[in-house]
Order: C-alpha cells, then structure tokens, then sequence
C-alpha cells in the first residue's frame, strides 16, 4: 500500500524515536520530547502500529508508561535493521503528536473504604501530611488515565493529584485480594487476581475488572479514563461480581454521580 501523500500535500515529519538496544534481542523505544503526555500517547499509538504492522523478526511488544520494550528474534533482523523498519512503519502511519486517537472510554470504579479493605490508607495519609478523608476526595477528584496494562492485565493509572509521591510498602504482601485498589508514587492500580504486591492498600471495588469468561476479558485500554467514586459497604453485595464496563454517556464533569457496574 502506497504511503505518499496527495499532490500539495505537505511530507508529515515522523516524530524522533529514541532507539537503545536492550541487550542481544530487543530494542527500547522511546519518543524524544520532553512532553510526558506526547510520550504517553506516542508509546500507545506505537504499539497499535507494531502489533498490526508486524515488522520483519518482530517477536513481542511489553508496554511501559511512556515507552516500549519491543523483543525480536536477533537471527533474522539486527538492533538496526528493525528500527529502520520501525521508522518507516511509523512514516507511514501517522504518530506525531496530535495525531489521530481513538475515542477514550470512562469507567466509574466503586471503591469501598473499612479497616479490613484499607490496611494501608492512615500510612498513606500520614506520608502525604493530609487526613484520610482528604486521600479519598484526592482519589474522587482525580480523573486518572490508563497508561497501561500490567501483569494480569492490570490497569495501572495516573495520575492522582497527591501533593507527593506515595512510597511502597516496606514489606510486600503476599497475597492481595482481588478488585484492591492500591497506589505507589502519584499512580492507581487494581488487582484483577489475589496476589503478591508492594502498593499500598486503600481501598477495594466489588467489581470484576478481568474475567477470562468476556471477550475480551477486560473492558477497558490504555488511554481510557477512570474516576473512583467511594460508596457505602452496604452497597457490597449488589455490585459484587458484576464485570466493569464503561459509563455510557457519562460526562467526565458529572462522573461523581455516575452509576457503575
């Protein structure tokens, strides 16, 4: 498929990526400019690129916040020759910053807040110099964006409006219970699964956000938006189980109103 532009049409200019070669069989990449947000979106837009286009010797694609692991098989393609077939990947497809996205999603997590569901919440508090009411109107407050799916396909968000960075627990957990909703530095992120973490413990939502038995097993993609929305332990059992999907029709202004579920 021809890539030139239209006649008059001016060349688009591809963004700089910064390609270091990560050992024998992968490449991290990394848009060059200072914008985290510009480095946000282009690292999501060009994983969507890599996984369709499939370069020559391309083997997998790990996401980071704001960056790419991308592992090759190093008998048939070079450090070099993949990110000059990753720069023409991109030349033809359109990553500059502004570029066209797809439309975001919003969800509204419940989240209930107790002794047993927030072990970790007057830690928190006590680190940030605020009480812990004011760690959850923080945490209702903030519109968070899903900047990528971690192990498990865990949402990890950013970024809450914390006045610092939340420190991780001294000692990780062993076993974490899932629909938690943990933080660490100015991120969010929910266990799917029962499992091992170093994030601190605030809160937990009854909802189900990965469920093997959907199709796809989770609802949500990097660069959805997320608000929390603190509810009554009475709510509980009405929402428990339910798998999370977006808030049809909410706007992100009224989303503290919202119904989730």
């Amino acid at each position: 498929m021809s890539t030139y532009p239209a006649p008059g049409q001016p060349l688009r200019r591809p963004p700089e990526i910064e390609a270091i070669p990560f050992g024998d069989s992968a490449l991290m990449l990394k848009l060059a400019t200072a914008d985290a947000r510009e480095r946000e979106a282009g690292s999501r837009r060009l994983r969507e690129i890599l996984l369709d286009v499939r370069p020559h010797g391309l083997t997998d694609v790990v996401a980071g916040v704001d960056s790419l692991l991308v592992e090759f098989d190093c008998l048939t393609v070079s450090h070099g020759q993949l990110a000059q077939l990753i720069s023409l990947a991109v030349a033809g497809s359109g990553l500059e910053p502004g570029g066209q996205e797809r439309a975001t999603e919003l969800f509204i997590i419940p989240m209930v807040v107790s002794a047993a569901y927030s072990p970790d919440l007057p830690d928190v508090a006590e680190e940030l110099g605020i009480s812990p009411e004011a760690v959850l109107r923080i945490m209702e407050d903030s519109e968070l964006s899903i900047n990528l799916l971690a192990s498990a396909m865990a949402p990890m968000m950013g970024t809450v409006r914390f006045p610092a960075q939340v420190s991780r627990c001294k000692e990780p957990r062993t076993n974490v219970a899932s629909g938690s909703v943990m933080v660490a530095g100015t991120s969010a992120i929910i266990q799917p699964f029962p499992g091992p973490t170093g994030w601190k413990v605030i809160g937990r939502t009854p909802l189900t956000v990965c469920d093997i038995r959907e199709e796809p097993a989770t609802s949500y993609r990097p660069a959805d938006r997320v608000r929390f929305q603190i509810i009554p332990a009475s709510d509980w059992q009405r929402l428990e189980g339910q798998f999370l999907r977006p808030a049809a029709g909410i706007a992100p202004d009224s989303a503290r109103t919202g119904k989730a579920g």
